[in-house]
């Protein structure tokens, strides 16, 4: 039994039974036995910690036994990962520690001991205990306490019970105070909701199969063969492709789960398909062509029948569709309304009739298949509504009317209680929610972020898929002592959002610190120099801005939590982060003084943002600053505190005394950030807008107080970093757009 009073503990798709040794799938059991079993058993009871190949040795073979033990420990590390589908290259479960060992990287959720496995993740999720403790991110949960036995499970569970009672008061994190008194380990509060990508880019248009277990999708492919309609399992790396027409757009599945219907651009039409959902032949339903009275709405046949629809001139207008609960009718816009088509006879009727110059489209079903949700557009210049009608037909209602423009077809909230849309109301398109009870408070889901559109609402499970764009920023270096100065790419794609990626070398100038969202939140990462061997350091969710320790074998960051903003530190060779600012204020940008015995960083403590710094040691901070501060950075020689002004753009780069004193600006130095300019020895490098719109790399000189030019770069970075000596800079770049889907779990 664990530390936490049950032996059930979930990841992802998986639940495990440490008691009987049983692991499940989706409510299916997979066979998992022996060496394999024994070390998912110890990396889940010390998630998010390094656990060496020398403790698996002593776990899984006796002393006395004599066998080639990096072989087996591979092997058996490979068939955890193959009952996983997990990867040694992009782990989201067991991560490689090379030569050390390895570390469980995914959050768990630790059970009732009465909670059966789940049949399904799609049902409504089984009653678990939900405490503070048993949802953080596994990098924050702290070990189990010395001399602790199972005889004291009966008061662990009680105080545990307690606990719960307690987490539910508090609105803020979990603090672990640590016997030392040494900072604390913090378990930062996680959401409720867990965002995390698809895993596939250039994914458009996600609908939920109806258990909830699996997503389909249009995927856009540059080569023969890629485009089309793909589904992908939640929880698996695999990809089943259905069609292959870059043509294809909007599947929704059949409530049966077994077919999935399309449309599809071709020759300047739009027609509607339905292929099935394991990969047979699609179809192309064509009254000239019936059905066999045999037959049923899902049946395919083994050849490539395709099989045209006699719509009586009623030509699908758009291409978004959904199929009613009860499987009888697919919903289509045409040019004059919204439409019903019968699947299994291809009649056709009208439901809808907008009033002459406006356009009906994107209808989909109510929960119970009794309503229809659809937009009206006016196109002369009123908002769109928002409405909905009976699915029998009969008058329609206004639900709202949208003073932005509405992006995608709207969506029922899994109780069908409320309506979930994209609107560019704010300027770019998000995500937003009406309760049905108060249409006219209109919420955003601001989790989502922006830009956002195609939501789907799964009606199992929990669940919500949407699409967004990113453009992926990586990190590039540039050797100053060139004479070209051309820059080369050190880690590409490192982060789908302008809050990275914070590059920053050690100052042994062997390894590299960034931070990442690829696997769905960020992070900090840990490469060589050179951007190879990258790994995953953090597990904490919204981490940022790494900053080395002078002995380069620690990083201080900054997490949001959801009271307050805090400063941490955590060692490279792994473990759990130690909270530097236990409290509720926002504590950020961190930077560690020249001796390594404080830590600089911007609080708003005092009421408004200053510079403090705390000691490394623990104790409370010291404030720097009075007349404003942000990202403090010490000089060389540890006498003077450089920071800039606030952290709006092109900020005012200041000066103070480490110990206080008079505060006065820094002439010649304004970088476009407060992210981009960095002190070295005998200066600042800083990139600063200028040259119509190219970007100046230049370096201000402490002793000459002058500025000279250093480079030119194609734009302003957000974020520049640079060895101690200033020879070698890095920074970032972004990508090519491309579009996501994102799935949200937990989502009610």
């Amino acid at each position: 039994m664990t530390s936490n009073g049950s032996d059930r503990v979930r990841f992802g798709p998986f639940e495990v039974d440490l008691h009987t040794r049983e692991l499940w799938k989706f409510g299916t059991r997979l066979k998992l036995v022996g060496q394999p079993f024994e070390i998912l058993a110890v990396l889940l009871s010390r998630p998010g910690e390094l656990v060496t190949r020398e403790e698996l040795r002593a776990r899984l073979w006796p002393a006395d036994t004599f066998v080639d033990f990096n072989h087996g420990l591979n092997a058996a590390v490979n068939k955890l990962r193959e009952a996983l589908s997990d990867s040694a290259d992009a782990p989201r479960y067991v991560e490689t520690l090379p030569r050390r060992g390895y570390r469980f990287v995914a959050t768990i959720e630790w059970l009732s001991t009465k909670t059966p496995p789940v049949v399904s993740t799609a049902a409504v999720p089984p009653e678990v205990v939900r405490t503070e403790a048993s949802v953080v991110p596994p990098a924050m949960i702290a070990p189990q306490t010395k001399g602790e036995t199972q005889s004291d499970g009966k008061w662990f569970r009680f105080l545990m019970g307690a606990a719960a009672v307690v987490a539910l008061l508090v609105a803020g994190s979990l603090v672990l105070k640590t016997v030392s008194g040494y900072g604390a380990r913090l378990a930062i509060r996680s959401s409720p909701q867990r965002i995390r990508p698809l895993g596939v880019l250039s994914a458009f248009y996600p609908s939920f199969s109806p258990d909830g277990n699996s997503v389909a999708f249009v995927r856009d492919g540059e080569r023969p063969g890629e485009a089309g309609i793909v589904v992908n399992t939640i929880g698996s790396d695999q990809m089943l492709q259905l069609t292959h027409s870059n043509g294809d757009c909007s599947p929704v599945w059949s409530p049966d789960g077994r077919s999935i219907a399309f449309t599809r651009f071709a020759d300047k039409q739009i027609t509607i398909h339905i292929v099935s959902a394991d990969g047979g032949a699609e179809q192309k339903r064509n009254a000239e062509h019936p059905p066999s009275p045999t037959s049923t709405a899902y049946s395919f046949t083994s050849g490539p029948t395709d099989r045209t629809l006699d719509t009586n001139g009623v030509i699908p207008q758009h291409g978004e569709l959904d199929w009613s609960p009860d499987g009888k009718w697919i919903a289509f816009a045409g040019p004059s309304g919204i439409y019903l088509l019968s699947p299994g006879d291809s009649t056709v009727r009208r439901l809808t009739n907008p009033a002459p110059m406006a356009q009906d489209w994107g209808p989909t079903f109510s929960p119970d298949g009794q309503k229809l949700l659809f937009v009206r557009d006016h196109q002369m210049g009123s908002p769109n509504e928002i409405l909905s009608i009976p699915a029998s037909g009969g008058e329609e209602s206004r639900i709202l009317s949208e003073p932005g423009k509405v992006a995608s077809s709207p969506q029922w909230s899994y109780d069908g209680r409320a309506v979930i849309y994209s609107s560019n109301r704010n300027g770019h398109p998000a995500l937003w929610r009406a309760s049905l009870d108060a249409p006219d408070s209109v919420i955003q889901i601001k989790e989502a972020g922006s830009p956002a559109w195609d939501p789907s609402v799964s009606r199992r499970g929990y669940r919500m898929a949407y699409e967004r764009i990113i453009r992926s920023l990586s990190v590039w270096q540039m050797d100053l002592t060139a004479d070209d100065k051309r820059p080369t790419m050190l880690v590409p794609s490192t982060s789908d959002t302008d809050q990275g990626p914070g590059p920053q070398f050690s100052p042994d100038g062997k390894k590299l610190a960034y931070m990442s969202d690829r696997y769905g939140t960020m992070e900090i990462w840990v490469s060589n120099r050179d951007g190879s061997r990258p790994f995953q350091l953090t597990a904490v969710g919204l981490a940022g801005t790494p900053r080395w320790s002078p002995d380069s074998q620690s990083i201080a960051f900054d997490a949001s939590s959801p009271d307050g903003s805090k400063i941490l530190t955590v060692s490279v060779q792994g473990g759990a982060p130690l909270v530097l600012t236990p409290d509720k204020f926002e504590n950020q940008v961190p930077s560690w003084s020249r001796d390594g015995k404080w830590i600089y960083f911007a609080s708003n403590r005092s009421g408004d943002r200053q510079i403090w710094k705390a000691p490394v040691s623990g104790g409370s901070p010291v404030q720097i600053t009075r007349g404003g501060g942000h990202a403090a950075l010490e000089s060389p020689d540890g006498k003077i505190v450089y920071y800039a002004k606030n952290p709006q753009a092109e900020p005012e780069i200041w000066q103070v005394p480490v110990e206080g004193g008079v505060e006065s600006p820094v002439p010649l130095v304004r970088p476009g950030t407060w992210a981009s300019w960095q002190v070295v020895d005998g200066g600042i490098l800083f990139v600063g807008p200028s040259l119509g719109h190219q970007a100046v790399l230049s370096f201000y000189d402490f002793a000459k107080r002058h500025t000279t030019t250093v480079a030119v770069l194609d734009r302003v970075p957000f974020w520049l970093a640079a060895t101690s000596d200033g020879k070698t800079v890095a920074f970032d770049r972004p990508g090519q757009e491309e579009a996501q889907t994102m799935l949200v779990d937990n989502f009610r």
